[in-house]
């Protein structure tokens, strides 16, 4: 619920009484309904064009339309550097696992090739027992999950589900109600595909479905919150891994120059962090320790640390 008030005092001193009088103080309250904006808008319309000449400006639908514009381009853009970042994490993470391994390959080229087969197998031996513990499944390449009766992908701002049905089924048949924090479809007639809490909260008017080719359906949800990865389409049903998801990566080079340094930053941070290795600004703290360490031989720094 949102609740407007505008207090408005005024004093007026009266030359012969010396008195002090209030004006009448206009208020406005109203309750706002996601699914109706454009109706609590109008509200406030009408009360500005009654309490004040606002509306009677010459410039006053300009001044709507122009605080209009700039609240969407501000909505527009943060999406977009929400996509940014995490769409370069991800970019600059794969770079540097790459470019660990040559590192940690080519010493190992002078050995025997038995340690190397070791180092290799073991990690992913024990990737999968972290998996079958935790219950989380590897993502499809659409960073969904591939499931019996229905598939699913997604982006940062939506959710595809695809339901195989029969051949030749027409919309009539279809069974799809969609809400903030619930999804139900199937086929008249039958048992529900999928009945049951969505993971997140999503925008049911922003939401809509199709029959693609005469044999799936096609389900697009929106989500309200578009900087989080789902990890289900429905509460109960199998989970990814949303470390995993491999979000796409072409909007990166749209980025000016020094956001982009910015995003790989953080992006070089958090993969430090999850392999517990020193961050950029920790690794620049330990080259500036080194430095002054060599500039000083005649100090002992045999107590140091270096974090």
């Amino acid at each position: 619920m949102a609740i407007i008030s505008d207090f408005q005092e005024d004093q007026d001193t009266n030359s012969s009484s010396s008195s002090t009088s209030t004006k009448r103080t206009p208020s406005f309250s109203a309750s706002l309904d996601p699914s109706s904006p454009l109706g609590f808008v109008e509200k406030v319309l009408d009360f500005l064009g009654e309490e004040t000449d606002f509306l009677e400006r010459d410039t006053a639908e300009k001044e709507i339309a122009a605080a209009v514009k700039l609240a969407k381009e501000k909505k527009r853009k943060r999406k977009a550097e929400a996509v940014a970042v995490v769409a370069a994490e991800e970019e600059k993470r794969r770079k540097e696992v790459k470019k660990e391994v040559v590192v940690k390959e080519e010493p190992m080229e002078v050995v025997k090739e038995e340690p190397v087969e070791v180092v290799k197998e073991e990690p992913k031996e024990v990737e999968k027992t972290e998996e079958k513990k935790s219950g989380s499944r590897v993502p499809n390449s659409g960073n969904g999950l591939d499931l019996e009766k229905y598939s699913w992908t997604q982006i940062l701002q939506e959710v595809t589900i695809n339901v195989p049905v029969p051949t030749g089924t027409k919309s009539k048949f279809v069974v799809c109600d969609i809400k903030k924090n619930h999804l139900k479809v199937g086929l008249k007639g039958q048992p529900p595909i999928i009945d049951g809490e969505l993971y997140r909260p999503i925008k049911p008017d922003d939401c809509y479905w199709s029959i693609e080719d005469q044999s799936s359906l096609s389900i697009l949800l929106t989500k309200q919150d578009q900087m989080e990865w789902w990890k289900s389409v429905v509460k109960g049903d199998p989970e990814i891994d949303t470390q995993k998801v491999e979000p796409e990566t072409s909007k990166l080079s749209d980025l000016d120059p020094e956001t982009r340094q910015t995003v790989e930053k953080m992006m070089f941070d958090q993969r430090q962090k999850t392999m517990g290795l020193p961050t950029s600004d920790e690794l620049q703290k330990q080259e500036l320790m080194k430095k002054f360490m060599a500039e000083h031989p005649e100090m002992d720094f045999s107590r140091a640390k270096i974090a």
